[in-house]
């Protein structure tokens, strides 16, 4: 989805068009589940905190001031809501063994090749450290740009692009192995 067509979808939103709010969701429900897989490792989790973020979004979407914010305004509010379920729920982040990759969402492709490469893929980003993981779902799976990412984890940019940096070197020797 381009900018221009998430800002108007954001404006018909908080207008009262229910149209243009399920479409949003329809864009961005997929790729919060995977950001919120990638910060706690537990499905049910992570499909509850997004839950809860969309309830919450229909109540205050019309406080939102820019709409050109929406997208890291949500993927924060995920965020959050990961960490205080997580803490409440289990009182620490669960890690993801091996065997729970194979629950997590994925794109649907007609080439079955690919979906393993995805699999695997996603195996080896849930061994990166919970900062790193978390900074490569939202870079390459929610197609974030470094300064939304800083937003939405709320540090600087430079140290979005070092965790990203790391992020990735820790990618290529986990291939090597």
């Amino acid at each position: 989805m381009q900018q221009a067509q998430q800002d108007l979808l954001v404006l018909e939103a908080q207008s009262g068009n229910e149209k243009a709010f399920e479409c949003l969701i329809a864009w961005y429900h997929p790729q919060l589940v995977k950001f919120a897989c990638s910060l706690c490792g537990n499905q049910a989790l992570a499909k509850d905190a997004v839950q809860d973020v969309w309830i919450t979004i229909t109540r205050k979407l019309r406080t939102l001031d820019d709409p050109r914010a929406f997208k890291s305004w949500l993927f924060r509010a995920v965020r959050w809501r990961v960490t205080d379920l997580a803490k409440s729920k289990f009182n620490q982040f669960i890690e993801l063994d091996e065997t729970d990759t194979s629950t997590l969402p994925m794109e649907t492709t007609a080439v079955n090749e690919t979906a393993i490469e995805q699999r695997q893929m996603n195996k080896l980003i849930h061994r990166l450290p919970k900062k790193e993981r978390a900074i490569v779902t939202l870079y390459y799976m929610a197609d974030m740009t470094v300064a939304e990412i800083a937003q939405v984890q709320q540090i600087p940019q430079g140290t979005v692009k070092s965790q990203l940096n790391r992020a990735r070197k820790q990618l290529a020797q986990l291939l090597d192995q």
